[in-house]
């Protein structure tokens, strides 16, 4: 695979609990665990709100690329709402997480909708990887 993109993020701190840095400094933010997990529910996002992020904005880009192919025009007022969550695996050796999507195209016929979502899926590189278990090389600095 031709790679056209690639950045870097860097966790500091207690990886739920400290801060996240692109290479860029372009996002740059404080990272809490949620109640829901044992935290104290302080000012500050976590690995799941950002996963659902890219998620949705990748699903939303590949939504228009596949529209822009079948010379579909999509509304202003189309979007995508990832839903992430985490939970002990049942292997009971780690975590794992739930991803969900859902598509508003208003003003597209059902039918046609239903057919750009599912090419989106197709497309998206956050689909694609979650579809196929992409392995991730790991190594130590």
């Amino acid at each position: 695979m031709a790679i056209l993109y690639t950045t870097k993020s860097t966790a500091t701190g207690g990886g739920r609990s400290g801060r996240a840095t692109t290479a860029d400094g372009v996002l740059d933010v404080t990272l809490t665990v949620p109640k829901e997990i044992g935290g104290d529910g302080a000012t500050g996002t976590n690995p799941e709100q950002l996963f659902a992020t890219g998620y949705a904005a990748c699903f939303l880009g590949a939504l228009h690329f596949v529209a822009g192919k079948e010379k579909v025009k999509l509304s202003g007022d189309t979007t995508i709402t990832a839903s992430v969550g985490i939970g002990p695996r049942d292997d009971g050796t780690g975590f794992g997480i739930e991803v969900s999507l859902v598509a508003s195209l208003p003003d597209l016929d059902r039918d046609v909708a239903e057919k750009l979502v599912a090419a989106a899926h197709i497309v998206c590189p956050y689909s694609h990887a979650m579809r196929t278990s992409t392995e991730v090389e790991v190594t130590l600095a």
